[in-house]
């Protein structure tokens, strides 16, 4: 690969310079930041085109690239230091946990080629699913409805409903049942 020839000027980020500029700055002091509560921290991501349901929570440190491509579902958590790096849409259902310093990235680039080309895909993460803490989703990745990604785990593809995956590369350890 060499760098010299990378371009992302076929990549739209979905929203003026002005808009991007202005999200920077006021996430970096108020949503990132420590200051307790979720209420505000959900409204500013709505002003900024997010798609929230009700009675969702947001931890601090919450890191969100663009909110305007950031659906949530209701009654979902966000946990402390989740980034969510969403090049491409992002969407997580309704009552489902991410767990804290959680990594969600829609972006890589290949580099299999010279120009080392930026690829995006949407993530989904299903109802009632629980991403644990210091797990990585990586572009393209489907988490299906009710399905565990344990802690530190690294999740990629299609993960099937109602089960446990653990591990990098990530496995199918059990099914999930609920009591």
């Amino acid at each position: 690969m060499f760098l010299n020839t990378y371009s992302s000027a076929d990549f739209s980020r979905g929203a003026s310079f002005l808009k991007e500029m202005a999200w920077i700055m006021l996430s970096g002091v108020l949503v990132t930041s420590w200051f307790p509560g979720s209420r505000w921290r959900v409204t500013l991501m709505r002003l900024f085109g997010a798609r929230i349901g009700q009675s969702v929570v947001m931890k601090p440190g919450v890191k969100v690239k663009f909110p305007w491509r950031l659906v949530v579902g209701d009654y979902s958590w966000i946990g402390e230091d989740v980034w969510i790096d969403n090049l491409a849409t992002v969407s997580i259902g309704s009552h489902a946990c991410i767990s804290q310093s959680a990594y969600l990235c829609t972006g890589s680039h290949d580099w299999s080629i010279r120009s080392f080309e930026l690829i995006v895909k949407p993530i989904s993460i299903g109802d009632r699913a629980w991403i644990g803490a210091h797990s990585k989703i990586a572009p393209g990745t489907l988490v299906g409805e009710g399905a565990v990604v344990q802690m530190g785990a690294v999740a990629n593809g299609i993960l099937s409903p109602w089960h446990i995956y653990s591990g990098s590369p990530i496995r199918k350890v059990s099914q999930r049942k609920l009591i």
